[in-house]
């Protein structure tokens, strides 16, 4: 195990509180006062008990905001007018990229069809990113048959919401991690949510949304909470997942790859199988199975869950460029897979 691997694993273990740890030397006449004094109303109405009871420096305290006079990186991310002085990569990176394979070009050799740096505290980074989707995606307009007019954005809007605001709350921000920041790549069939941290405590890719995950950063989620930025109620997946079958759109897919969290969004603008939809990972798999690889060693490989994973498998060896080892008995314990010559 590599060592923040093993770091990964000892948070949890330990129950260690990255979004508690203090950020020394970061003057607090930078935070934003008004909404410092708007928190500390929604503790005082929210949470009576607490505010009946200590003093507004003691509720920043016990909130999590900060200790000893000292910002937690929970109070940095949300109350800093700019967090990124101190962390300069706890920040958002966008881009739209011309194909659906990162290094594929325009025809003037251009990159990327629009590249922002996304800084500022947690709501800055939310909405201005959220922004850059709805900018940059396309748009269709729908006639219906009484021939009114209403616009279909590419990606359902309370969705990309949801799941940007997961990548904020949930990510990790420990030391193995604050160099790396959160990116939103759009490709022309798909947008990809990527964040440092995979799944928290015991929670597996399947379970996700249909059982109560442990939280990462319990402090950040219960400010953001009281600010009205996030419910705090874990239905962001739900969500997610009903906002794309209510719009029509493939089913959005869940994976954990090198210790990131990955969000996929497909579109419709390029209908098409969902080999079309994932040419880099069919690369990557026919590529990984030049040997003989078992379901498990798949599954592993790819991140996704076991019915996706075997949905790419499938759809592979339709297209005539994998075999099972073993056709006469699909489901063998003994069956692998591997890739044609």
């Amino acid at each position: 195990m590599s060592e923040y691997e093993i770091y990964s694993y000892d948070v949890f273990r330990r129950r260690i509180r990255d979004d508690l740890r203090l950020v020394d030397g970061v003057k607090k006449s930078f935070f934003d006062e008004e909404h410092v004094e708007q928190f500390l109303n929604a503790v005082k109405r929210d949470r009576k008990n607490l505010a009946e009871a200590v003093s507004d420096t003691n509720i920043l305290e016990l909130m999590g905001v900060a200790s000893d006079g000292v910002p937690t990186l929970a109070g940095l991310m949300v109350f800093s007018r700019y967090p990124q002085a101190y962390f300069p990569q706890l920040c958002i990176t966008a881009v739209v990229i011309q194909g659906v394979s990162m290094g594929e070009t325009g025809a003037e050799g251009e990159r990327f069809l629009a590249n922002q740096r996304i800084t500022g505290p947690i709501q800055a980074l939310l909405d201005e990113a959220v922004d850059f989707v709805r900018r940059n995606g396309r748009v269709k307009t729908i006639v219906d048959d009484l021939g009114r007019r209403r616009v279909k954005q590419e990606f359902p809007p309370k969705a990309v919401r949801e799941a940007i605001l997961n990548a904020l709350v949930h990510r990790d921000y420990s030391i193995y991690t604050q160099n790396i920041p959160i990116r939103i790549i759009m490709y022309s069939n798909r947008m990809e949510i990527i964040n440092s941290g995979g799944l928290y405590g015991h929670i597996s890719i399947d379970s996700l949304g249909k059982v109560r995950p442990d939280t990462r950063n319990a402090a950040l989620a219960n400010i953001l909470e009281l600010l009205d930025v996030t419910e705090n109620r874990y239905f962001g997946i739900p969500t997610i997942r009903k906002e794309f079958e209510v719009a029509g759109l493939p089913e959005p897919v869940f994976a954990v790859r090198r210790g990131e969290f990955i969000v996929t969004f497909f579109n419709d603008f390029e209908r098409g199988t969902d080999v079309i939809a994932n040419q880099s990972m069919n690369a990557s798999l026919l590529s990984f199975c030049k040997s003989p690889r078992t379901r498990s060693e798949l599954i592993s490989f790819t991140g996704f869950s076991p019915n996706y994973t075997m949905k790419l498998v499938k759809a592979l060896i339709n297209a005539g460029k994998m075999r099972m080892t073993i056709p006469d008995k699909p489901k063998s314990p003994k069956q692998q897979f591997v890739a044609m010559s």
